[in-house]
C-alpha cells in the first residue's frame, strides 16, 4: 500500500473516531500554500485543528512526539487561512490536536499543542 492510501485510510479512522466522540468534521485533508491540516473539526465552541500521525513501532519516538515544532508552526498558519477564507474572526475558540495511532491503538490528545504566532 502507497504512503498516501495509507495516511488517508488512517485519517479516515481518526474523523470516524472523533465523529463517534461528537465532534463534527469539517473537512478532511485541508490543502492551502501554508501547508495541509489532516482534519478540521467543531468540537461544541471549539475549531479544531487535527493533525493525525501513525506509527508500527515506538522505536523512533512516540507519533505524538513526531509533531515539532515545524509542524505545528505550518497548522498555525493554515489554520490562520482557513478562518479567514471562511469569515471567522479573531475570538473564535480554537484549539489543536494531535491523533496518535500507533501498535494498533488510538490516542486522542486534546489541547496537543498552543497556537504559534507569525514572529
Amino acid at each position: 500500500m502507497n504512503n498516501r492510501k495509507q495516511g488517508n485510510d488512517f485519517e479516515s479512522l481518526a474523523a470516524d473516531f472523533l465523529k463517534r466522540n461528537g465532534m463534527t468534521i469539517l473537512k478532511q485533508n485541508y490543502y492551502c500554500k501554508m501547508g495541509e491540516v489532516d482534519i478540521i473539526a467543531r468540537d461544541k465552541e471549539y475549531l479544531v485543528f487535527v493533525e493525525v500521525k501513525y506509527r508500527t513501532t515506538k522505536r523512533a519516538g512516540t507519533a505524538a512526539e513526531a509533531v515539532g515544532f515545524n509542524k505545528k508552526r505550518k497548522i498555525s498558519r493554515c489554520a490562520d487561512v482557513y478562518m479567514m477564507q471562511n469569515h471567522m474572526s479573531g475570538d473564535t475558540s480554537v484549539r489543536f490536536d494531535v491523533v496518535a495511532i500507533e501498535e494498533g491503538h488510538l490516542s486522542h490528545y486534546k489541547n496537543a499543542f498552543e497556537y504559534i504566532p507569525i514572529c
